[in-house]
């Protein structure tokens, strides 16, 4: 007796794709994302992991859990502000919204009175400028290493960066300044020593083949001890004397002073002391988008605009509107989560813990993103047993909280008030399924 292959009962790929509920769970969904999905299933079905009559019920279970993009949403629960793993700063809801609106055609290089061409980026150049009163002209181009790599390029490119060795920094992933800058043709010429620069050794080094003087923030260390390094002000005279730029690169993007910062360097500060250009990224302590803001004098900016590789760098559309609207809206998330008072937090989290009962404990959050190394956010956490932090982060919605002795630790600081019934309803369901 022939015992009919189960393969035989797989169904084909245009039934399936006919059938009501797969055309339903795929909408919004590229056709070749569908076909791969009902091929994934198919396959499944050959090699017997599911009946051949279940593919269609396995191909809708996919799409309806699938959106267009495979990023997923997170409740970031760390306590570190500008987390880099999780895009790092949050945008404000008005930056949310002047994506939606720039998402189709907008006005990004038209004037609709004229029906002329027009510059490109203006609306954000002059909110920086109301941001940032020291400037007297602004560019945006696509990040932070874009930022320094046109000025580099621009100003020094076959001629000389002085640069301090204190302030080689290294970033995630082995990502070196000194390398990205090198690789523009300009040549570095590192003075004095790891912990130590004086005025005299920028002196010194300064020559005919000099493009100008860098100085940066090394944000995401610090060196303590027997240190010393050189006022901007200082270089500022110097660079004077030979009449040459300073560039200052400040990281962050902190526009001004802030007492719960108070070493962390700003880009009004910089300019007032001196710098020619100042770079930042918008995506850090600025609270924006992801973006690298190039301000100063008007005649190096321009300078830098009008140099062929600023094509390469510039900012599309969607980050020149959530950079303005980040500017002329209310407070950033970043902002919200930096100033947030502790007794606050605490009140949040003994509330989450006492309806999973659990322990609030002590915890310092962070600055994060190279920002304000080593400075505390005090604040509190729910301490819950450490399995519940993979059925955190695997759970829906995703909630990544920081594991930390032993424990899974739940910080309440970068959570929106509003999404507190949600973190409770995910905290229960995790410590549900460790059980």
């Amino acid at each position: 007796m022939t015992t009919e292959d189960p393969r035989r009962r797989i169904p084909r790929t245009d039934r399936v794709l006919a059938d009501p509920a797969v055309h339903a769970a795929g909408a919004g969904l590229s056709d070749a994302t569908v076909r791969g999905v009902v091929g994934a299933a198919q396959q499944r079905a050959r090699a017997g992991e599911i009946a051949p009559e279940a593919v269609v019920d396995a191909v809708v279970a996919e799409l309806a859990g699938r959106g267009a993009s495979s990023l997923t949403p997170v409740l970031n629960a760390t306590g570190v502000v500008v987390h880099t793993n999780l895009g790092r700063a949050p945008l404000s809801d008005a930056a949310r919204q002047a994506l939606r609106d720039a998402s189709g055609y907008v006005d990004v290089e038209l004037d609709l009175a004229t029906g002329q061409r027009s510059k490109r980026g203006v609306a954000a150049r002059e909110a920086l400028l109301e941001a940032c009163p020291a400037a007297e002209d602004a560019l945006v181009v696509n990040n932070g290493a874009g930022a320094l790599v046109l000025a580099t390029t621009a100003l020094a490119a076959g001629r000389e960066v002085v640069i301090s060795r204190g302030q080689f920094v290294e970033i995630g992933a082995g990502f070196r300044l000194s390398d990205l800058m090198e690789s523009t043709g300009a040549r570095l010429r590192e003075v004095g020593t790891t912990n130590r620069t004086h005025l005299a050794d920028y002196r010194d080094a300064i020559g005919p083949d000099t493009g100008c003087l860098l100085a940066v923030h090394p944000s995401n260390f610090r060196v303590a001890g027997f240190t010393s390094s050189v006022p901007l002000g200082e270089l500022r005279s110097l660079a004077d004397e030979h009449r040459i730029p300073l560039v200052v690169d400040v990281g962050s993007g902190l526009l001004t002073p802030d007492p719960v910062l108070p070493d962390e360097p700003s880009l009004s500060e910089a300019l007032e002391a001196g710098a020619d250009a100042v770079i930042a990224s918008g995506d850090k302590l600025f609270g924006g988008p992801q973006a690298g803001l190039l301000l100063g004098r008007a005649e190096i900016i321009e300078r830098l605009a009008t140099f062929p590789l600023a094509r390469a760098v510039r900012a599309d559309k969607l980050t020149l509107a959530a950079l303005e609207a980040t500017l002329r809206g209310g407070p950033s998330p970043v902002a919200r989560a930096l100033h947030t008072d502790p007794e606050k937090l605490r009140e949040r989290a003994e509330a989450l813990a006492a309806a999973v009962g659990a322990d609030v404990v002590p915890h310092d959050g962070r600055v994060g993103g190279g920002g304000a190394p080593g400075v505390p956010l005090p604040g509190w956490a729910v301490r819950l047993p450490e399995a519940t932090a993979r059925a955190l982060r695997l759970g829906s919605p995703a909630v990544l909280p920081r594991v930390h002795d032993g424990a899974c630790l739940v910080d309440l600081r970068c959570v929106p008030q509003s999404q507190d019934d949600v973190l409770l309803d995910a905290v229960r369901r995790a410590l549900e399924g460790t059980r």
